[in-house]
């Protein structure tokens, strides 16, 4: 359906990891040691990333393949809530769990590497009478907020076990966005790879459960992730406000699964 020669594929920047934590050197080694990362089980995107440019153009052109198949059989199940005179009563969302790499910084698989390629996924939300027809937010937005979205959305209580907010209320016009940061994270094993981030709508934060090494990102001023400031002493001042910011926002995520009753 499209042409691999026609694709247009990511590299890295030479000299780009020289500033990152280890693990990202060494996926562009032809055979990188990832030692303790790999128990018990290999660690998905912990391995060498080298791969043919020829080959990366086909997966691209394949992708955008399985990209219009996807968009003509979402188009039949809108056409179905139409014919059953259900769409102002139907939120649907269209999204997915997580992003890519097709040679990006010169990735060709997830796992520890939390670039915006990765974290910033397709969404979009549709329900004619209740969410305004093409608005475009730069709200947050995390996947914990599925659920509680949509069990508002049917008038249900959220429980208190869940991590994430409504977003009812944002989707549906409101000026005032439903959480000022999102954090993701990366446990493939027991110990490492495990990767927590923090981001807010300007800078991104990442620190790794075992060493000293982690990320920090200006996406205002670096939308493409190239220098990483985390142990640039300009930036000392910003980083320790992320990193404030990064563990009270995991206390704010701590779910409270029963509401409290009394006061002793």
């Amino acid at each position: 359906m499209y042409d691999p020669e026609e694709m247009t594929v990511g590299a890295v920047m030479p000299g780009e990891h020289e500033r990152n934590p280890p693990h990202f050197g060494k996926t562009q080694e032809e055979n990188p040691d990832f030692g303790d990362w790999h128990k018990p089980h290999a660690a998905h995107g912990c391995s060498s990333h080298l791969y043919p440019e020829a080959e990366l153009k086909k997966d691209k052109a394949t992708y955008f393949g399985m990209i219009s198949f996807i968009d003509q059989e979402v188009g039949k199940l809108l056409d179905r809530l139409d014919a059953l005179g259900m769409t102002e009563n139907t939120l649907v969302i269209f999204t997915t769990d997580h992003g890519h790499f097709l040679g990006q910084h010169g990735l060709i698989a997830k796992g520890p590497f939390h670039y915006e390629d990765m974290l910033r996924i397709p969404f979009i939300v549709r329900q004619p009478g209740t969410v305004p027809a093409g608005r475009v937010s730069a709200a947050l937005v995390s996947l914990v907020d599925l659920a509680p979205t949509m069990l508002d959305a049917a008038g249900l209580k959220v429980p208190g076990e869940m991590q994430g907010v409504s977003q009812l209320a944002n989707w549906s016009g409101g000026d005032e966005p439903a959480r000022d940061f999102v954090i993701c994270e990366n446990r493939h094993n027991p110990e490492m790879p495990h990767v927590q981030t923090y981001v807010d709508q300007r800078y991104k934060i990442s620190v790794y459960r075992h060493g000293v090494f982690g990320e920090l990102f200006d996406l205002e001023t670096d939308p493409r992730e190239i220098n990483n400031l985390w142990d640039e002493p300009a930036s000392a001042g910003l980083k320790q406000d992320m990193l404030l910011a990064m563990v009270q926002g995991v206390m704010r995520s701590e779910p409270t699964r029963m509401p409290r009753i009394a006061g002793a």
